[in-house]
């Protein structure tokens, strides 16, 4: 039988990253996302939103770039994959597991306020690999014009 154990996930940040380093020297980084699901009610009845939490942890230099550029209420998009961590409570000492999500590559979604500047371009980071560009939008210039003229030193 074959496995396969592949998230996507595209939602906003509920809190600032959680940068941290292993006693190794590696970076860790811990995200809070927030996913909404909209629904219709039936016979075309009233819409209602859905939210659901998710954990997220980045390694390496992915984890790095997330603590510089990302804030909370930014738009994000994380493939990766579940992980399941168990525990024993040192205060009842009882067995407790959560479900997360371990982040293989991440892009930026929106502009740098949040997500409200638009655009469906990005700038994609994998946890094996430097920044490479995402496909440009639509709305994204052609050849020669517009983006290389900006000084910003944000990848977005």
């Amino acid at each position: 039988m074959a496995n396969l154990n592949k998230v996507y996930l595209m939602g906003r940040l509920t809190r600032d990253p959680e940068l941290r380093y292993t006693p190794k020297g590696t970076a860790v980084a811990d995200l809070g996302m927030a996913i909404n699901r909209y629904r219709g009610g039936a016979d075309g009845g009233e819409r209602t939103e859905e939210t659901t939490f998710v954990d997220v942890t980045l390694w390496g230099r992915q984890a790095e770039t997330a603590n510089q550029y990302l804030a909370k209420g930014r738009e994000v998009f994380i493939e990766g994959r579940l992980q399941l961590d168990s525990w024993e409570d040192k205060s009842s000492g009882q067995k407790r597991s959560k479900l997360k999500v371990v982040g293989e590559s991440m892009q930026f979604v929106g502009g740098p306020g949040g997500g409200q500047g638009g655009g469906g371009g990005g700038q994609s980071y994998s946890s094996d690999s430097q920044p490479q560009p995402s496909a440009p939008s639509p709305s994204a210039p052609s050849q020669g014009g517009g983006y290389e003229d900006e000084e910003d030193d944000i990848p977005f």
